[in-house]
């Protein structure tokens, strides 16, 4: 199968403005990450304060002609980012703060991933597979899912 042949995949990364993904989106995008050959329309999800940076983001890769990618389109909707998705990878989370408890964290990372979770519910394939990554990923995971009713448990994983 050569990449002009194969089916392209809709894959929603959110965080895309912030360090992880700055050094993931170069794996995923040479095809390190869903094989040599696998096409993408890639949705990079963040916050309206970073869609300056987001904006970057997408520079540097339309710069490094990735011709596994079809189309970059950055967002701060959650319906365009997650619409038909295949895979959702989580990235993006409120970071922990110097002195911050665990359950702070938790609380504020819970509104995001309820967003994150019903956004799937409602626009994602029922196929799509999710991977959490922010801290606390489990927690996260869970959240995200118990939003997300109608897509298999299976096939939500978090990065521990």
């Amino acid at each position: 199968m050569t990449a002009s042949s194969a089916t392209p995949l809709n894959v929603v990364v959110s965080g895309a403005a912030g360090q992880v993904a700055y050094a993931f989106l170069p794996l995923l995008c040479s095809g390190r990450v869903l094989g040599p050959n696998q096409r993408i329309h890639l949705r990079l999800l963040d916050i309206p304060q970073s869609l300056e940076v987001l904006g970057g983001v997408v520079m540097e890769l339309n710069d490094c002609a990735f011709h596994l990618v079809d189309d970059i389109v950055p967002t701060t909707d959650l319906e365009t980012a997650f619409e038909n998705a295949d895979i959702a990878i989580l990235l993006g989370g409120f970071p922990r703060k110097q002195g911050m408890e665990r359950k702070e964290l938790i609380s504020k990372n819970g509104s995001i991933f309820k967003a994150q979770g019903e956004a799937l519910e409602l626009y994602a394939r029922r196929s799509v597979k999710v991977l959490v990554v922010a801290n606390p990923a489990n927690t996260n995971c869970l959240i995200a899912m118990k939003h997300a009713p109608s897509i298999p448990t299976e096939n939500f994983s978090a990065l521990v």
